[in-house]
């Protein structure tokens, strides 16, 4: 874990889990909360939690896109999109940046 927060693709990983992790808590625990149950207190601190997560990995992403050369039709488009689909960044983690960090 140290390691990770050493390097910026470090510090994107560990912000693509977060986010990740808050999106999949916000679509499968707060909302169906709030429209099954009609219990709605989680969906406000969960869906500004998620928002800050969602833009803090869009612009790490870009600084690292920018900083590693990436080419945004090859590799920074795919990173953006993982971040709008459930279970995505988790994807793009170990298919992408767990390999890019180990080089």
């Amino acid at each position: 874990m140290k390691n990770l927060l050493q390097t910026n693709i470090g510090r994107l990983r560990i912000i693509g889990f977060l986010e990740g992790t808050s999106l999949l808590i916000l679509l499968f625990i707060a909302m169906p909360m709030k429209y099954i149950f009609e219990m709605p207190f989680l969906t406000r601190p969960v869906g500004t939690i998620h928002g800050a997560l969602f833009l803090l990995f869009i612009f790490n992403t870009i600084s690292v896109g920018v900083e590693q050369n990436w080419k945004f039709t090859t590799t920074t488009w795919k990173v953006l999109l993982a971040c709008v689909i459930p279970f995505g960044t988790f994807y793009i983690d170990s298919r992408i940046l767990s390999k890019i960090t180990n080089e």
